[in-house]
Parts: C-alpha cells; structure tokens; sequence
C-alpha cells in the first residue's frame, strides 16, 4: 500500500509538472520588437483600428473625453462578468510603466507583465496577428494620453474560470497566428484582412463561439448570440450582408446605413473609432469584407 500511495504521488507531481509545462505563460521573444523605432502619428491610426477608446473609455465618452482609458465597462458573458482594466498612462492604475514589450506580451500572447494569463475577452486571440512595428507604434502614442488614477476593478468570475492557469489550454485549443481568409488577394484585399482579422478584431463579436468561448472559425463572420445578454451578432459575410463596398465604407465612415438607419448598441463605439481611419483603409476593409465566404 506504501507504495502504490508513493508511486500515485509521483505520478500525481509529474502530472502537475506536465500541466505546468503545457499551461505556463509564454511571452515573446524580446528580438521580435528589440531595434523598432516608433511612430507616434501612425500609433495614433492603430490606437482607432484596434478599438482602445470602444472598451477602455466611458461608454458614453465625447469627443476629448474618448482618450482617458479609466476602464470599467462591464462585459458579462457565461462565465462570469469582466470589467476593462485602466489603461491610462496613469503609473500606478493604468499601464503608465509599461514598455513596448509588456504591451507586445499583452496583445500577441495574452500575458501581463507579472507573468499571468488574461482572460481572452481581451481580445489577444485576435491581436496575436498584429505586427510588431505597430505595437511598438501604440504604445509610443499611448504615452501622449492622459493619466487616470481609477483603480481598475476586479472581474467577477467565479470557479473554475478564476484559475487563471487553466487559460493556458485555451490558448492551445485557439490562440493562432495564421489568417483566417487566405487566397490570393489584392494589396487592398490584403490591408482590409490585416485591419478585419488583427487590428480590428471583427470576428471577436461577429463570429459564433462554442462551449469554452473558443470562435468557430468555419463560421467566420457569421454572427452569433450576444454573450451572457440578448439579441445577436449579425452576419456580416457577404452571403447575408447584400452592401456594396461603398456601402460599407460608408458605414464604417458615418454609421448609416444604406437603409437610412444607423450603428447602435456597442457598434456606434467601433464607428466612433472606425471614423478617425483613413478613407482607403476603410475602403480596403470593405474590399475584404466583400472576400469573405457567404455563411448561411
């Protein structure tokens, strides 16, 4: 009886460790970012194609008022509610001493700069596409925004979805780099796929997701039920969403439609931020848009 009782406890350790091998955080190489020179002006355009201001600031935030990043907007969803942390240049409550690399770490793997995992509601599942020039760019930016000292709250989550180690089997079930429309593209095909699938993290609400929150990318853009509220994503593929390209820029520019209504709910936020890119990036997201497969 010693020792099975042994032998099941080193089998339990070796388990562990196993567990811990395949689990652990894993930040970025430093050489992916080391040398970069960044750009301040175009790390403002990536601040608006990734959407900063839509989660990070006051839901009803105007004009001046869409830069402090205080958090705070609640997300609920079948596991539990999260709130957006302070990302002001605050140094204490918001990320004002973070580097390049802690942000590259954030967005391209999902780990903070203690070493833990965050939840993929930031949407790190999406960012992993993102160049590395263009972190480097947002970060610069991000340090010509105002500080905030609103504490960041904590997210109500509730076990086991609180063992923050378990996000590691996540990231192996979903976290890629590769894209998800692949083919040949135009340049313009190519920029609107980069500004869709990275930066602009369409697919995080516009694509179904299954039982672990994981984005069933055979139904890409193909709308999805609103989670833990009511209503739905709608599809946005091309087999549903009979807009033209100009239609969509539009859209993307203004917020109307070509039906004369306009962006509401959490939408009017992302033409808020879609609104400050240039007319060809909008177009060229549009251009992508118009690639993708039609979904039923």
């Amino acid at each position: 009886m010693r020792r099975i009782l042994i032998a099941l406890a080193l089998l339990a350790v070796l388990g562990l460790g196993l567990f811990w091998a395949a689990t652990r955080p894993r930040p970025i190489d430093p050489d992916l970012i080391a040398g970069l020179v960044p750009d301040v002006a175009h790390g403002e355009q990536v601040f608006w194609a990734a959407g900063c201001a839509g989660c990070h600031a006051d839901v009803d935030a105007k004009g001046g008022e869409k830069l402090i990043l205080r958090g705070g907007q609640r997300f609920p969803s079948p596991f539990g509610t999260f709130l957006a942390p302070n990302i002001s240049n605050d140094q204490t409550a918001g990320i004002g001493a973070w580097s390049a690399l802690d942000l590259a770490n954030a967005m391209l793997r999902g780990v903070s700069p203690e070493g833990a995992h965050y939840y993929p509601v930031f949407p790190y599942g999406t960012y992993s596409r993102a160049r590395p020039q263009d972190i480097v760019d947002l970060r610069a930016f991000l340090a010509t925004l105002p500080s905030d000292p609103t504490p960041s709250q904590p997210h109500e989550v509730g076990f086991p979805f609180n063992i923050r180690l378990g996000l590691g089997l996540w990231k192996l079930l979903y976290l890629r780099d590769g894209w998800v429309v692949s083919g040949d593209l135009t340049a313009k095909e190519d920029q609107g796929r980069y500004l869709v699938e990275a930066l602009g993290h369409c697919g995080e609400c516009h694509t179904p997701r299954d039982a672990l929150g994981g984005p069933d990318l055979t139904r890409w853009l193909a709308g999805g039920p609103v989670p833990g509220g009511t209503g739905r994503f709608p599809n946005i593929t091309p087999g549903k969403l009979d807009w033209s390209e100009a239609d969509i820029a539009e859209y993307l520019k203004s917020g109307f439609t070509p039906d004369y209504d306009s962006a509401g709910g959490h939408m009017a936020l992302v033409v808020e931020n879609t609104a400050n890119l240039s007319d060809d990036d909008r177009a060229a997201m549009a251009a992508y848009l118009k690639k993708v497969a039609p979904q039923p």
